[in-house]
């Protein structure tokens, strides 16, 4: 083989050219909820200002309602929505003609490409004021390039080429529902998906990507709405991990055995935990937690492996790790920012407007993006000096932003019940 190496060169090269550009998210690609491996950060620099005549390079109607995050893939961008039921609160309809769609666009126009959609299970829940905080479809799809994986919660998950040909739908993740509904988003890597369907089953799924089948799965997942995380420890082993009430887990994503336990916060679970150089930061629990972890345990690694553990944090929205600093925005309108060695607090600062926060903060170059409710999408200095930059407003629409922005190469990807958005520099704006 060595031999043939060496005589064959270019064959050779083209082969390994071929294999690392055909089929996989390229470098500038948003793959899965918070970008990519789910960090919320880009180095791309993004705009500072927008609003409906600046800096917007278009705007279109999505055929559905959701608060599912865009995600971005080769020339397409897509996401998900609901129709059919829970769109009005004042009419409802009937339950029976809810429709969950999986939805692309053409990520340099806008245009639409493609819309399908499956019915939904028996099991959904009825519509509540609860509901109707955020609808049916919370969870960001996921692609490895190939194809899309969209879950649904008691809906099942269902996955697409990226011409929209359905592949397979797995109806059988669980039944139950809880309080607002489904919210975990899929992960995927070259073999598995993977799926925290804890509220439907108590399960964590790791799906076969070519056919749906159940490859492996763990039960007793307690109360946690939260997407699991790739990470990799210093000897560049991949671990999956698991963020739920009382514990954090680390888990080997081949076969799904625990490779590791960490005394976790005492309450559910919403945020994604994020990594970076061997460390797992998480947030979560109505009295706002924050710990780290490092990586490459074994057993209960609580007095070994936990670095720290605080009581600041957030009940729904995830974090971002940059230059030593973890970011955030509680779901209060608190802007936050600890040091990543120990957790120590180096500012703690009420966003200038009474927000809500629903979405998650990403980074693009040195700006972060703290995305409210119904107050705009503050933009600040990405440094532990606080410094709000801007707060843009789209004037014009009264629906509530709850998805986390996606990034876009120097374009940021918003959407709202109604419509999505793409901002970028043009030629006649200022940042």
């Amino acid at each position: 083989m060595l031999q043939l190496l060496l005589t064959e060169p270019i064959r050779w090269t083209a082969l390994i050219l071929m294999v690392l550009t055909t089929g996989s998210a390229t470098a500038q690609d948003w793959p899965q909820f918070r970008g990519p491996n789910g960090n919320g950060e880009s180095d791309s620099e993004a705009p500072t200002k927008w609003d409906e005549k600046t800096n917007l390079i278009w705007k279109k109607q999505i055929p559905g309602h959701g608060s599912s995050s865009p995600i971005v893939v080769g020339d397409k961008i897509i996401l998900t929505a609901f129709s059919g039921y829970g769109i009005d609160p004042d009419d409802t309809g009937q339950l029976e003609n809810l429709k969950l769609h999986t939805i692309c666009f053409d990520r340099a126009t806008g245009e639409l490409i493609w819309d399908k959609s499956i019915s939904s299970s028996s099991n959904e829940q009825k519509f509540s004021r609860r509901v109707a905080d955020h609808g049916y479809t919370s969870g960001t799809p996921a692609s490895d390039g190939k194809s899309v994986y969209a879950f649904f919660g008691v809906s099942g998950c269902v996955a697409y080429d990226l011409d929209g040909n359905q592949l397979w739908h797995n109806k059988e993740l669980g039944t139950n529902t809880a309080g607002f509904g489904s919210a975990s988003s899929p992960v995927v890597d070259d073999r598995h998906v993977y799926l925290n369907a804890s509220i439907e089953s108590g399960t964590l799924f790791a799906l076969d990507k070519k056919n749906g089948s159940v490859v492996w799965s763990r039960q007793n997942v307690v109360k946690s709405w939260s997407t699991p995380c790739l990470a990799k420890n210093e000897r560049g082993e991949m671990e999956l991990v698991i963020n739920q009430k009382f514990t954090l887990f680390g888990l080997d994503p081949a076969d799904g055995k625990e490779l590791w336990s960490c005394k976790g916060i005492e309450d559910y679970v919403v945020p994604v935990p994020i990594s970076e150089n061997g460390v797992v930061y998480c947030l979560g629990g109505r009295s706002n937690r924050a710990m780290a972890v490092k990586l490459g345990g074994k057993g209960d690694v609580t007095d070994s492996h936990r670095l720290w553990m605080v009581n600041i944090g957030a009940n729904v929205t995830s974090p971002i790790l940059h230059e030593g600093h973890l970011y955030w925005a509680s779901d209060k309108g608190i802007a936050n920012c600890l040091k990543a060695s120990d957790g120590k607090a180096v500012f703690r600062e009420r966003m200038p407007t009474q927000a809500r926060v629903y979405a998650s903060i990403v980074r693009s170059g040195n700006r972060l993006y703290l995305t409210t409710r119904d107050s705009g999408v503050w933009v600040l200095e990405a440094n532990p000096t606080f410094n709000a930059l801007a707060l843009n407003v789209f004037d014009a629409d009264e629906e509530m932003f709850n998805a986390s922005p996606a990034i876009d190469g120097g374009r940021i990807l918003l959407r709202n019940n109604k419509f999505l958005y793409c901002i970028g520099t043009t030629a006649d704006s200022d940042q």
